[in-house]
C-alpha cells in the first residue's frame, strides 16, 4: 500500500509541475552521499523516514459492516474493528546543478503539493482507491524536520533544504466477524444487599423488562420511517433507513404491535417476549 501512495505522489507532481518527456526524475530513495553523486538530471525526491500511528485520529471501536447496497444485514450483523491511522513521514528535496535550479524545483513541488491538502479519489492508485477515509496530507509543518543536520549526518551526506510532508493513510489488518442480530435484551432491576458481594436481588422486588428489535420489510426490502406501535400501552417507534425499530421496556409475555404503511394501511403481529424473531412483512 505504501508503494501505491509513493505511485500517486509520483503521478501528481508529474501532473501538476508539470513533467514532460522525463525531463525531471522523482524518486523515493534514501539521499545517501553515493546516492546524490550518482544523479544525471534534476531530481525531486521523497525520502519516506518515518512511519507512525496518528495518536489524534485513533479510534478503538468496532463498527457494522454494510452489505454491497450500503445496508446492513438483516438478520447477521458483521462488525469489524476500526482500521490504524498511520502518518507516513517523508522528506521533500530538490536535487540539481545549481542553486537556483534547485530552489526553483523545489517551489513547483511545493505549489504542486499545497493545492492538495486532501488526496482526489481519482488520484489514488491500487490498494489506495479502497482507502476508507480521506487521505489528509500536511506540507511544511512546524513542528516536524525541527533537527535536519542530526538526519543529514546519519546519511552521510551535506545539509539541504528539506521539507517534511506527510500524508494519513488507513492500515486495516482486521477481518470481519459475523453472527445472528441481537434480538432480545434483558433487564432486571429491583432492591438488593450486601453489593457489591452479591448480586441477588429480594424476593418480591424484581422488575423484568427486555427491549426487543425487528426489521420491518415490504417484498423482502428495508422499509424505513415507518411507525411501529404496541398495541395496548401506545409505546411507540420509527424504523431507520436500514428499516429495523427497538421498542424498550416490555415486560415478559404477549404484546401485538401495530406497523402503518405508507399508504395508511395498518398490520398487526402479535408477539412472545422473550421471542426469536419479531421481523414483520407488510
Amino acid at each position: 500500500m505504501i508503494s501505491d501512495l509513493d505511485q500517486t505522489i509520483e503521478n501528481l507532481l508529474t501532473a501538476e509541475i508539470p513533467i514532460q518527456n522525463g525531463e525531471i526524475d522523482v524518486k523515493f530513495d534514501q539521499p545517501t552521499r553515493e546516492w546524490s553523486v550518482r544523479l544525471s538530471r534534476p531530481t525531486i525526491n521523497l525520502f519516506l523516514y518515518d512511519l507512525r500511528e496518528n495518536n489524534v485520529l485513533r479510534q478503538h471501536q468496532w463498527e457494522r459492516v454494510m452489505e454491497a447496497n450500503g445496508r446492513s444485514h438483516t438478520h447477521n450483523v458483521s462488525q469489524k474493528r476500526t482500521p490504524f491511522r498511520i502518518d507516513c513521514h517523508y522528506m521533500l528535496t530538490a536535487w540539481a546543478a545549481n542553486p537556483q535550479d534547485e530552489h526553483r524545483l523545489l517551489t513547483r513541488a511545493m505549489l504542486a503539493l499545497f493545492r492538495f491538502p486532501v488526496l482526489m479519489p481519482n488520484q489514488l492508485k491500487g490498494e489506495l482507491a479502497n482507502q476508507p477515509f480521506k487521505l489528509q496530507t500536511r506540507l511544511a509543518g512546524h513542528d516536524k524536520l525541527t533537527n535536519p543536520a542530526e538526519l543529514w549526518g546519519s546519511m552521510d551526506n551535506e545539509m539541504r533544504p528539506s521539507i517534511s510532508y506527510i500524508v494519513t493513510l488507513a492500515l486495516d489488518p482486521w477481518t470481519a466477524v459475523t453472527g445472528p442480530a441481537v434480538r432480545t435484551f434483558t433487564l432486571d432491576t429491583g432492591q438488593a444487599d450486601h453489593l457489591p458481594n452479591q448480586h441477588h436481588l429480594q424476593e418480591g422486588t424484581a422488575v423484568t423488562n427486555a427491549t426487543i428489535g425487528g426489521t420491518i420489510t415490504k417484498l423482502q426490502e428495508p422499509q424505513p420511517g415507518l411507525q411501529v406501535t404496541v398495541k395496548a400501552s401506545g409505546q411507540s417507534t420509527t424504523t431507520d433507513k436500514d428499516g429495523r425499530f427497538i421498542l424498550a421496556a416490555l415486560p415478559y409475555g404477549t404484546h401485538t404491535i401495530v406497523v402503518w404503511s405508507p399508504e395508511g394501511k395498518s398490520k398487526e403481529k402479535v408477539i412472545t417476549v422473550p421471542g426469536s424473531n419479531y421481523d414483520m412483512e407488510i
